[in-house]
């Protein structure tokens, strides 16, 4: 039996390239092409971005997690996520809302990208 050992993270989108530029600064990853993001370390999987007709309808079903306070509790967590939330308004996100932690999961900061996919900074 085959195992499988990469996935790749595609989204549909209208502006391929503008949402390709946004999540490698997001992520700190190399674009490849005009379409596809790739980790340099090689460790994350490739997001390739691709064209289609339609606009975006509903939520997502499948959203990423920006994991940029992981470890962090209480204050400290919330002036990470307020940190990252902040650079990334600024490369075209929009805030969304932001979840305080609850006894059972973290805070976490609900956000969208240039085309208003739904992510999560956790």
């Amino acid at each position: 039996m085959t195992s499988v050992r990469q996935v790749q993270v595609t989204f549909d989108c209208a502006d391929p390239e503008r949402v390709a530029r946004f999540w490698c600064e997001v992520l700190g990853y190399e674009r490849q092409g005009d379409t596809a993001c790739v980790d340099p370390a090689g460790v994350g999987p490739r997001l390739y971005f691709q064209r289609v007709p339609e606009g975006k309808v509903v939520k997502n079903r499948v959203h990423l997690d920006v994991r940029v306070g992981t470890g962090l509790v209480g204050e400290e967590r919330l002036a990470a996520l307020e940190a990252e939330c902040a650079r990334l308004v600024a490369l075209g996100a929009v805030r969304g809302q932001l979840l305080l932690a609850d006894g059972e999961n973290e805070s976490c900061q609900n956000m969208q990208d240039v085309e208003g996919n739904e992510f999560c900074l956790d």
